[in-house]
């Protein structure tokens, strides 16, 4: 009869209940269950909210990226003009973007031309980069024409200039001020180059989330730029916008077909493809780091388990005298072992998932209690502590948590499967 038993059985489940329950006179069993429990969740919940914050960090990045920059550059290589001058130059801008605006796939082609040069305020003096480009263009980079934070009216930017909310702080500038762009590469006189300075009003301030763009950045309207830069009926280089930058490299055959045998393109990803390719070596390094970690709480188990085998080795040798099999003896303590990985691999993925939920107030209150500067958006890019909860990343956490704590459950069931009930009762 009992060989004809269905595994994991009723009161299979009964007798692994009383165990878990066990008190504190019978073993101290329970404390270890407790601390195994509490061993595994914790490391669920490291492992979820790690994974959470990489997805968010690396979604941040790549957002921020790709909303205030172009997701490929078309310029032309060194070629020598009628005067005898090497130049990158573009001549026929106009007709080079519309024909890239053709390419199916294409959002947007926006000439620009672009230098640098110093900014300054009441005598405080920054070093900027000035895009020049024209008020539709403008109004089609996602982060600045709707900016996380803005001031000022963009369609007024024909009479002034759009600056990053870091250039503002950094010079004290307000929308209505009127700050001077300083170039070294000016006016050409009898006697040599005398620096360019030019007065314009800050008709808009933007943050696009990114603090190397928002330090740097300056707008300023494209025939402007094209006289303050010495450029007329010139531009530097063609901006390109698409539908899918995940997949920018389909696009590149058509780009250089468009661009002609002088073209050449700088996409997003030769831009920030060295950061990107470490962020992926971060997040499998963390992984196997914080899978170990999994593991170390999962081997609690096997000691809660090898405790209890040995303290209910009267009662094993008692339930195989009264016809338990070896495979029953297994699933009982399997289950004591799996119950704990179960219940402690729940509590840590609420956990987790909480975590990556409300991390703006968590870090808030981390940051105050510190007392500020616990995140420097000059060092890491962005301003704040990302997280993006992916089912991808739980469902990885919950089945590295619950294999581990199977595979590790076995080794002691086995033990207890196999002990001889003669032997266990011998000395009872």
């Amino acid at each position: 009869m009992a060989d004809r038993t269905a595994p994991f059985a009723g009161f299979e489940w009964m007798i692994a209940w009383r165990y878990l329950r066990a008190r504190r006179a019978e073993g101290g069993v329970s404390v270890m269950t407790w601390i195994s429990l509490i061993g595994i969740a914790l490391a669920v919940f490291a492992l979820i909210a790690t994974l959470a914050v990489r997805s968010g960090f690396r979604a941040e990045f790549v957002d921020t990226i790709l909303g205030a920059n172009a997701h490929v550059t078309l310029y032309s290589n060194v070629y020598v003009t009628e005067q005898g001058q090497s130049t990158r130059a573009l001549t026929e801008y106009d007709a080079l973007a519309e024909k890239v605006a053709a390419i199916p796939g294409v959002t947007r082609a926006a000439p620009l031309v672009k230098g640098q040069v110093m900014a300054s305020l009441r005598s405080t003096n920054t070093g900027v980069e000035v895009f020049g480009i024209t008020l539709k263009d403008l109004k089609g980079i996602p982060r600045v024409a709707n900016p996380e934070e803005g001031w000022g009216d963009i369609e007024r930017f024909g009479e002034g200039i759009a600056i990053g909310s870091g250039v503002a702080r950094e010079l004290g500038a307000t929308v209505g001020d009127t700050i001077k762009l300083i170039s070294a590469d000016g006016v050409k006189t009898a006697f040599g180059t005398s620096p360019r300075v030019s007065a314009y009003e800050v008709v808009y301030v933007f943050t696009a989330g990114r603090y190397d763009i928002d330090r740097t950045r300056v707008y300023m309207p494209f025939s402007e730029a094209q006289s303050y830069f010495n450029k007329e009926g010139r531009a530097d280089e063609i901006e390109v916008m698409v539908d899918e930058p995940e997949e920018i490299d389909r696009y590149a055959d058509a780009l250089l077909a468009a661009g002609g045998e002088n073209a050449l393109l700088w996409t997003w990803r030769d831009s920030a493809g060295a950061f990107l390719r470490a962020l992926d070596v971060e997040d499998n390094v963390m992984f196997v780091i914080l899978s170990i970690l999994v593991l170390i709480a999962a081997m609690n188990i096997i000691s809660g388990l090898i405790m209890l085998v040995k303290n209910k080795g009267r009662d094993i040798g008692i339930l195989r005298t009264i016809g338990l099999t070896e495979g029953s003896i297994l699933r009982v303590f399997f289950i004591c072992g799996a119950s704990v990985g179960v219940v402690g691999t729940i509590f840590g993925v609420i956990l987790g998932c909480l975590f990556a939920i409300y991390i703006d107030p968590i870090f808030s209150f981390v940051n105050y209690v510190m007392g500020g500067g616990v995140w420097d958006p000059s060092i890491r890019g962005i301003y704040a502590l990302p997280a993006e909860l992916q089912l991808g990343d739980v469902l990885s956490a919950v089945a590295l948590s619950l294999g581990l704590s199977f595979v590790v459950t076995i080794f002691p069931a086995r033990r207890a499967a196999r002990m001889n009930p003669v032997e266990a009762l011998r000395y009872e």
